[in-house]
């Protein structure tokens, strides 16, 4: 029994036990109870949330104020439990802790796991980075080589990680913590996948090709392969109509062509378009007044227009199209039929040794450019009302410059092995595949890469021939612009199948303003870039 003034018995874990349990018995408890808290990540209850634990009081020898004081630390340490508890409770439903209690080691290895999953869906933008990778963060940051500053913390003094291509994610590798994974790779936190995606590459990249027929312009962005449409422009102005008996361009097509081309320099400039290349082909060629012509563009427009040879265009062409030439191909015929000229051009690979895409473009054996087109050629002999007899002398005024091609012997054994096809380019042949393939409306789609044997080429030259011009007006893939026009194209085409029969004629919708677009960006280095910021390729590195 506890007397007035008598010193309380010692407090704590290590005092004697008054309560008549079994010590044995509490001990065991109170083990079991630490090992749940740490298994939990928390410490225990009361010492975590910055309070003592209550001392109990003084053990009396009575029964009644022993079986007080026993309930008085029981209660104690039950407060204590529930304190622990009650900091666990505090976890909300989604896995985060409160504000008032900080996360312990097992919650910061799920949050970051949460964050992970996160971040694969939307690009991890605005996910925080560890604190235990904090210091190598900015350590890798300030590396030599880097000239992107470190970011400053956030509120709560964690960093966020940069969203996009060049966003980082935590690595483990030499010097971490943890020391598992591979290491940091060199250079710095922006670098992207591609040279494509870097910011000076997204630029815009225009077109545009002023034909005897048409108006074409073409704007378009570099992408990992290729380029992307960005916005385009197609009118048939006709600006050739006339040339070919007073070699002169007539003020209406001139009028016609250069309000057109006001339009194409309106899109270059809500564009913003950064590099361009604007051509004129056969009709300026031809004309008397071409560079007079030409100067008033300029004046009334802003557009400097490039008259080029018919080399470059046959050039362009061919680069426009490459994309579509057969793998397994060993020699491909291109020919571009265009509404003053016609280029034909022979692809030799047979020493291709793998080569593709633009590549294709060094093994140009021979090409020639006809002087005659749809346009001149239907002005010759009538477009409108087309007999056979009208028909077959157009084919034999087109094939008539076909002895002057280089190299035709040799053309023709290469095609007698089988393994040569045709690549047309022009509206020729895209209106034969869009009238093949029945189209209520014409769908690029459909037609560009396109395959049509030799037979079925042969089948839709002679339907159109005899359909009448009231009827190819009415055809979707005609219309009245091309009605009059389709038939002389018809012939050209003709004409090239007799001098040299391909088995397969592939379809191209494409042409110069694509071959101009590729040469753009191909001198840029686009596509041909490779640096990867630190790694370096055998060259460099036996250089170094």
């Amino acid at each position: 029994m506890t007397q007035s003034g008598q010193e309380p018995p010692d407090t704590g874990r290590g005092a004697p036990d008054a309560s008549g349990i079994d010590s044995a018995v509490k001990a065991q408890t109170r083990s079991k109870r630490r090992r749940r808290r740490r298994r939990s990540g928390k410490m225990h209850g009361a010492a975590e949330n910055g309070a003592k634990r209550p001392a109990p009081p003084a053990a009396a020898s009575t029964g009644g104020q022993a079986d007080s004081g026993f309930a008085s630390a029981l209660q104690a340490e039950t407060g204590a439990a529930n304190g622990g508890l009650q900091a666990r409770a505090e976890v909300s439903a989604d896995g985060r802790n409160s504000p008032d209690s900080p996360p312990s080691a097992k919650g910061q290895k799920a949050k970051r796991r949460r964050n992970r999953k996160r971040g694969g869906k939307n690009g991890g933008a605005g996910r925080e980075l560890p604190e235990k990778f904090a210091a190598k963060e900015i350590a890798t940051d300030r590396k030599p080589g880097n000239s992107e500053a470190p970011q400053a913390p956030t509120e709560n003094g964690a960093y966020l990680r940069p969203s996009g291509p060049g966003r980082r994610r935590p690595v483990h590798g030499k010097g971490q913590p943890d020391g598992r994974g591979r290491g940091p790779r060199p250079g710095p936190a922006n670098r992207s996948r591609g040279p494509v995606a870097r910011q000076e590459n997204r630029k815009l990249y225009a077109a545009l090709d002023l034909g005897t027929n048409n108006c074409r312009l073409l704007i378009a962005r570099p992408e990992e392969r290729g380029f992307r449409v960005v916005d385009a422009y197609s009118r048939i102005v006709r600006l050739g109509e006339g040339v070919g008996a007073h070699r002169r361009l007539s003020d209406a097509a001139m009028d016609r062509a250069i309000d057109a081309l006001a339009n194409c320099h309106r899109k270059l400039a809500e564009r913003g378009v950064e590099r361009s290349r604007l051509i004129a082909t056969e009709a300026c060629r031809a004309a008397e007044n071409g560079a007079e012509f030409i100067s008033r563009v300029q004046a009334e427009t802003g557009l400097a227009l490039e008259i080029v040879n018919r080399e470059t265009e046959a050039r362009l062409a061919v680069a426009g199209c490459v994309s579509l030439v057969d793998q397994e191909a060993e020699g491909v015929i291109l020919f571009d039929i265009g509404g003053g000229s016609s280029e034909i051009v022979w692809l030799d690979l047979r020493n291709r040794c793998g080569a593709r895409g633009y590549a294709l473009t060094r093994f140009i054996r021979s090409w020639i450019s006809l002087p005659v087109g749809v346009v001149n050629l239907a002005e010759r002999h009538g477009g409108v009302h087309v007999t056979p007899d009208i028909f077959e002398a157009m084919v034999a005024d087109a094939a008539g410059h076909l002895a002057a091609f280089s190299l035709g012997e040799e053309l023709t054994a290469a095609i007698a092995s089988g393994r040569v096809h045709m690549l047309g380019t022009s509206g020729t042949v895209t209106t034969l595949a869009g009238v093949h393939f029945g189209l209520k409306r014409y769908d690029r789609r459909r037609v560009d890469g396109a395959w049509l044997e030799n037979t079925q080429v042969g089948a839709m030259i002679d339907r159109l021939r005899d359909m009448p011009y009231e009827e190819r007006v009415e055809n979707p893939c005609i219309g009245a612009d091309r009605a009059d026009l389709v038939l002389a194209g018809c012939a050209i085409l003709e004409a090239i199948r007799r001098r040299w029969s391909c088995s397969r004629l592939r379809v191209a919708d494409r042409g110069l303003r694509e071959g101009i677009l590729t040469e753009l960006m191909a001198a840029d280095g686009v596509w041909s870039r490779r640096k990867t910021n630190g790694r370096q390729t055998g060259r460099q590195r036996g250089k170094s």
